[in-house]
């Protein structure tokens, strides 16, 4: 069974940094992508960052030049750090997985929260 577990969320203030880890298990099947996604009150769940098997990204433009993915898919691993944090990044942050033959994959979620 796939588990994708999240850590790394916390308070913060605005203008920090905080990293966001997730592991993968569960599955003997190939990754093709893993990405982070964010939900806050109120609104629909939103890309925050993508990562492909190769290493090709894809973020969000309001995250642009701030926030960096990466992975390591021999671990199964996919990370985001963030910097220079604004008050609109406080979310629930959720870790995504597509496996091949599988498809979508998704964490708990994890809290971030960005003071002013």
């Amino acid at each position: 069974q796939v588990q994708l577990v999240e850590s790394g969320g916390g308070l913060v203030q605005a203008g920090g940094s905080l990293g966001l880890s997730c592991a993968a298990s569960g599955s003997s099947f190939s990754i093709n992508v893993m990405g982070w996604y964010r939900q806050a009150p109120g609104k629909q769940r939103e890309l925050v960052a993508t990562i492909t098997k190769g290493g090709s990204t894809n973020y969000a433009d309001s995250v642009k030049g701030r926030f960096t993915i990466s992975r390591d898919i021999a671990k199964n691993t996919v990370s985001l750090q963030m910097t220079s944090l604004k008050p609109e990044d406080t979310a629930v942050y959720y870790c995504n997985v597509n496996y091949r033959f599988m498809g979508d994959y998704w964490g708990q979620g994890t809290q971030v929260t960005v003071s002013s």
